[in-house]
């Protein structure tokens, strides 16, 4: 199990704990919105819609607060046009890092999340710099208390590539295309899902075997998060799980 894993399953755990928070709420009514404007308001034809709605819903975002954001982002409702921008950059120790954002102004966006970047010791890259270092993936969360056996027997004939144990979770992987099938025959067969989303996933990671310099690298990964603007930071750091809790603690 890499330390990415793991740290990726801390943080989902946190967040998961601290759903409530109005911050991740209006990051998720941002996402359904800008995917409600760039595919339609129509569940069943816009997959990415339909995909951020069910994120929404996993969070406890009520459904009128749903229902308001598709509104919004198909013109119905009067709102704030968001841009869709990534960036690209560095972490302490090479480390590669994406950042997506949803933003109504490039240009302080791109300040703020520059100057992230070098109080922790990084710097921002050209696009393409370290994007070809990761691939989209369908990545399902689920707890351990589900049988292995019955986890691989619904997920192979549902199109999942991979079942990974992450110490406290199976995580299971499947192209992005695939992803609402897998989800549907998982739940079809009574199994609780963790989380059901696509997301950059690295195809290599860098060895980040030092506390101080992991503390560094997590440190920016955590201020890239808490910024109003930021819906996803991806990472290719593998951090041993002895330095995680270390950092942890």
């Amino acid at each position: 199990m890499s330390g990415h894993s793991k740290w990726a399953s801390i943080k989902h755990q946190k967040g998961a704990k601290d759903k409530a928070r109005g911050k991740l709420f209006a990051k998720l009514i941002r996402q359904v919105e800008v995917s409600a404007r760039e595919g339609g308001g129509d569940l069943s034809a816009n997959a990415t819609l339909r995909s951020m709605v069910a994120k929404a819903k996993t969070a406890s975002v009520p459904a009128d607060t749903i229902d308001r954001a598709i509104k919004r982002g198909t013109g119905e409702l009067e709102g704030v046009r968001y841009e869709a921008i990534s960036y690209e950059g560095y972490a302490p120790s090479g480390v590669a890092v994406i950042v997506e954002c949803l933003s109504d102004n490039r240009n302080r966006t791109g300040s703020e999340i520059r100057s992230a970047f070098v109080k922790s010791g990084g710097s921002m890259a050209e696009p393409g710099a370290v994007s070809w270092q990761f691939e989209r993936k369908g990545v399902v969360l689920l707890p351990k208390k589900v049988d292995e056996d019955d986890v691989m027997a619904v997920a192979l004939e549902a199109g999942a590539d991979d079942l990974e144990d992450q110490g406290e979770a199976w995580q299971l992987t499947c192209a992005p295309a695939d992803l609402h099938a897998l989800r549907t025959a998982l739940e079809g067969a009574g199994m609780d899902l963790e989380s059901a989303e696509t997301m950059l996933v690295p195809t290599s990671v860098v060895p980040v075997e030092q506390e101080g310099e992991a503390r560094r690298v997590l440190r920016l990964i955590d201020l890239l998060e808490d910024h109003d603007d930021v819906q996803n930071v991806y990472a290719n750091f593998d951090i041993p799980d002895a330095v995680i809790e270390l950092v942890e603690a």
